[in-house]
């Protein structure tokens, strides 16, 4: 029985059990940048539709998405990551954005709205080492697609669903928790589950220059 197909490949269920048991053999693992409009920009639509509990949505404005392959280009995560939100207000507070300093500064945040591990993948800490590849490679993948450094990633963990406990591991800093309502949901007439707010500064001057003085 087939469960998957990547690149090509069909892996049986035997297959898959083999590589959840040969975790070392995955090494060393591959992060490409995923196009729009190919067949590996559909496979991650769908691998994401498929396997993450938010679904697939189209991410919003500037974006990146990631898909990371073990050394026989086998699918192991897909990351996508877009502009951060206009307004959240636990973040600005710890940032001490004033909405003039937000407006010119969130150019230099994003978010990371899609991470995602495939459920048949068992490799420990492959979450948080996949945070670490990706903390070196974005700054330099944005910046040569938009011509804007970024300086802190943020994402939202929905609880109590998930702890976030590899963001704390991975020296993320909890920041605060959002309203119960939407990103677009400017009336708060729609009601959503609580998430935590995580951020990761990637500069050695915590969070500057979003930071006022």
């Amino acid at each position: 029985m087939t469960e998957c197909c990547y690149y090509g490949r069909d892996f049986t269920t035997e297959e898959m059990a083999l590589l959840r048991a040969l975790s070392k053999e995955f090494c060393p693992l591959g992060m490409r940048v995923v196009a729009c409009g190919t067949r590996e920009g559909r496979l991650w639509n769908e691998f994401v539709a498929r396997y993450h509990y938010l679904d697939y949505k189209i991410l919003v404005g500037a974006q990146m998405r990631y898909a990371v392959h073990d050394r026989d280009g086998r699918p192991l995560a897909m990351l996508g990551f877009s502009t951060a939100a206009w307004k959240l207000a636990p973040r600005d507070a710890f940032i001490g954005w004033t909405p003039k300093l937000r407006e010119k500064n969130l150019p230099l945040m994003i978010d990371n709205p899609r991470f995602l591990i495939l459920p048949w993948i068992k490799i420990p800490n492959l979450d948080s080492h996949l945070l670490a590849i990706v903390r070196r490679r974005l700054p330099g993948d944005w910046t040569e697609r938009y011509g804007v450094t970024p300086v802190l990633i943020e994402t939202f963990v929905e609880t109590p669903r998930y702890t976030g406990a590899v963001y704390r591991a991975s020296g993320w800093i909890h920041v605060g928790t959002t309203q119960v309502r939407g990103r677009y949901d400017r009336h708060t007439r729609r009601a959503l589950p609580k998430k935590d707010i995580w951020s990761d500064p990637l500069t050695a001057k915590t969070g500057l220059p979003l930071r006022p003085g």
